[in-house]
């Protein structure tokens, strides 16, 4: 005789929240059988188009562009010549902590240069410049969690 479970499993949505928190990810999604739990953590601007769990990249980009307030005079400009962040995870500037940045503002960087690096699932990703051109901006810090679709850095 097979007993179907309908309740919540709240143990299981504690454990997934303190995921949440060893990794600095900022949701996490189980599915099992025909229950799916997603855990999330998301400033109050951007839940406004939480639904989802992989929505349109077209709507996942202007969001996190109010977030910044230290930016706030050139969140509005870097929509057509930002670099877009192509995964969740964390982004670093340099090769190795206190090793040279790849790029600073006012360089000026090839197509396929390496602009920074995004670390997901202990995995480090080059991220390439898709154009040339010179660095206007650098949206985001060293060591910093970024969203999927986050303007990370300006080339004009």
């Amino acid at each position: 005789m097979s007993t179907k479970k309908y309740g919540v499993d709240q143990q299981l949505i504690r454990d997934l929240a303190s995921i949440l928190d060893e990794t600095n990810l900022t949701e996490i999604e189980v599915e099992q059988d025909d229950l799916r739990i997603r855990v999330s953590r998301t400033p109050a601007a951007v839940q406004a188009y939480a639904g989802p769990a992989y929505a349109a990249p077209a709507q996942a980009a202007p969001a996190p562009q109010a977030a910044p307030a230290p930016t706030a005079p050139t969140a509005a400009e870097p929509s057509k010549n930002a670099v877009p962040s192509p995964m969740v995870g964390t982004a670093y500037l340099a090769a190795a902590p206190g090793a040279a940045p790849f790029i600073t503002v006012g360089q000026t960087v090839k197509e396929g240069q390496t602009l920074l690096i995004i670390e997901a699932m202990k995995t480090m990703n080059q991220i390439p410049s898709p154009r040339s051109g010179t660095v206007t901006a650098i949206l985001c810090e060293d060591a910093q969690p970024v969203e999927y679709g986050e303007p990370l850095v300006v080339i004009e």
